[in-house]
């Protein structure tokens, strides 16, 4: 029997008006240029809900070069065709759109340039000079925009990355296959680029193409899908080989000391100074320990959502988690301390990853809903007294220096668009968790026609499911609302009780002042933009304490400044006692959570 050197996967999705007719034009132009039984045809049929099985599996008995590759489960676009291609015989994998909307004439010159001309990879292409492609406006000036942003933030050297015509060798591909991410229509961009990154040959060719049925553009996939993606792998290739921890604490140390240097511009150092140095040490040191009373309280609510979820843990080992947690995200870039919390309760108690990361998304949730609508209420209050136009006044550069105003507008901005995103997002799920319907996938629906729209709600209702599970059981919404409303609380205090230490008496108005200037702070750093949110918490806390308060700008500075040391210094110190209690490596947390992804799949037994 003769051995199959060419393996052609047709990925087949709902194709049952087409594939019958598109396997029989592939086996006849194969034939054209191939020996007999050297050659087969893969229906890789991903999940369909029409009669395309059907037909496949008929297509396969009559003809043994046709094989019928099925999936009870959509895989998308890109692991259907990996799943087709591991069971694919040939050492030239090739795979083309059902539509055919590529001419056939070029499946010669695509096959040999792998299987004759020793390219790894080859693809069509529809904006080579040459080539003839009938593109309407609706359809090529969002391909021609993609691949130029393709070509310009991941430095590809094709023209066009998203031609369904392709082939591959078969060793090239299958060390390719495991660097790459994506299941869907990212897949072919995605292994082109990491093709040309790694060394392979790739041979690009001008193709005929006549667009076939109908094409829009849809927001999750285009816009959701293919763009994170884009950002996703230029991160990976381009930007974290280049984060090293060293590089990390660097730069962080260099945004902090240029942050310094910009405030002597508008504001005598020396002054902030003073006013810091006259601040009663015993009064800050109550202040610490307020603070520290706060922790075990993080303990306890952490350990109401992980039995919410199924699991009964102690809240001194959870305390000493979190400890360890923060400290990471004072330490290292891109909040990689959330990750060592997953690290810790999966090495220590056997908790699975899946299970850490959504527990502390829950926990997410809930602080930045808290925060939120502690801000939202003193902000209610502000414009019930005409005290926001002060605030206003201030963000405008009026009563506060230039550059300390313009922190405080881009700290502000920040809490305002986190602080809705919280409680838009919080609103959904608790409705979604109090409904029958499905209210992710209707409102996906609603976006997106696209089958891509399928795996963006599956990861969406990831993480809703296990926000819902709290949100669903109101004893436990109650008592981690309660928890994250004095957790909270205890971190005003403690910047209240600084106040005091710096000579101001607690009036109300301070006092709510201060509610409001924390809360938005806090807000303004829960992006990662600078280490521990260094800058972001001051300068939000800064302009609005000293627009709204009769607090100086220099003290204002002066109180934000210790506030914000306080915490992380009872955080780091609480940080390395749990870490020495736990026999815990900050570094070998962070390096082995990184990879916490590929971990099995969660089970609450």
């Amino acid at each position: 029997m003769t051995a199959v050197e060419v393996s052609v996967v047709l990925p087949a999705y709902n194709e049952a008006d087409t594939i019958e007719q598109t396997v029989s034009a592939t086996l006849e132009t194969l034939a054209s240029f191939l020996p007999e039984d050297t050659y087969e045809v893969i229906v890789a049929e991903d999940g369909c809900s029409d009669r395309t099985p059907e037909i496949a599996t008929r297509l396969a008995n009559e003809d043994s070069r046709v094989r019928h590759v099925h999936s009870d489960e959509r895989l998308g676009r890109g692991g259907a065709l990996e799943y087709a291609f591991e069971r694919a015989d040939g050492e030239t994998l090739v795979y083309f759109d059902t539509d055919l909307a590529t001419d056939m004439s070029h499946l010669e010159e695509l096959v040999n340039a792998v299987r004759l001309d020793g390219y790894d990879v080859a693809t069509g292409s529809r904006w080579m000079p040459d080539n003839r492609a009938d593109r309407p406006a609706k359809r090529g000036i969002p391909s021609f925009g993609y691949n130029t942003l393709v070509r310009t933030v991941l430095r590809s050297d094709l023209k066009d990355h998203q031609c369904g015509f392709k082939a591959f060798d078969r060793g090239a591909l299958e060390t390719l296959l495991p660097l790459v991410q994506d299941e869907h229509w990212f897949w072919d961009t995605e292994l082109l680029v990491k093709a040309q990154r790694n060394g392979y040959r790739v041979k690009e060719f001008p193709v005929d193409w006549t667009p076939k049925g109908d094409s829009k553009v849809d927001i999750v996939r285009d816009v959701f899908g293919m763009g994170s993606q884009v950002l996703r792998t230029f991160w990976e290739l381009s930007v974290s080989p280049r984060i090293t921890r060293e590089v990390s604490l660097g730069a962080g140390t260099m945004l902090v000391v240029v942050a310094l240097l910009l405030m002597t511009q508008y504001l005598d150092p020396d002054r902030v100074l003073r006013e810091m140095a006259g601040a009663a040490p015993e009064i800050i040191a109550l202040s610490a320990v307020v603070y520290a009373v706060s922790w075990p309280l993080r303990g306890v609510r952490y350990r109401d959502i992980l039995v919410s979820m199924g699991y009964r843990e102690r809240w001194g080992f959870l305390t000493g988690a979190i400890f360890i947690s923060q400290t990471g995200n004072l330490v290292f870039p891109a909040r990689a301390g959330d990750a060592v919390r997953a690290y810790v309760i999966k090495a220590r108690r056997s908790i699975p990853y899946p299970s850490g990361f959504a527990s502390l998304a829950v926990e997410r949730v809930f602080d930045l809903l808290t925060i939120t609508l502690l801000a939202g209420v003193v902000m209610i209050g502000l414009a019930a007294t005409g005290s926001a136009e002060q605030l206003l006044t201030a963000l405008t550069g009026g009563t506060v220096g230039g550059d300390a105003a313009s922190s405080g507008r881009t700290a502000v901005a920040v809490a305002a668009g986190v602080g809705l995103a919280a409680i838009g997002a919080v609103v959904a799920i608790v409705a979604s968790a109090r409904s029958d319907r499905n209210l992710v996938r209707a409102v996906i629906g609603r976006l997106s026609s696209d089958s891509y729209a399928d795996y963006v709600a599956g990861i969406i209702e990831g993480f809703v499911g296990d926000v819902q599970t709290v949100a669903a059981d109101g004893s436990a919404f109650t008592r981690v609302g309660i928890g994250s409303l004095l957790i909270w609380t205890f971190d005003v205090i403690t910047a209240l009780i600084v106040f005091e230490a710096f000579g101001y008496s607690l009036t109300p108005s301070l006092v709510a002042v201060g509610f409001f200037a924390v809360s938005v702070g806090n807000l303004a750093k829960v992006l990662p933009l600078t280490p521990g949110g260094v800058g972001l918490y001051e300068g939000a806390f800064t302009v609005i304490v000293a627009s709204l308060t009769p607090v100086g700008v220099a003290a204002a500075i002066g109180v934000a400044i210790v506030d914000h040391a306080v915490k992380n210094v009872v955080t780091i110190i609480g940080g390395i006692a749990s870490m020495a209690w736990l026999n815990v490596s900050l570094t070998t947390a962070v390096e082995e959570s990184q990879s916490a992804e590929a971990i099995e799949p969660e089970t609450n037994d």
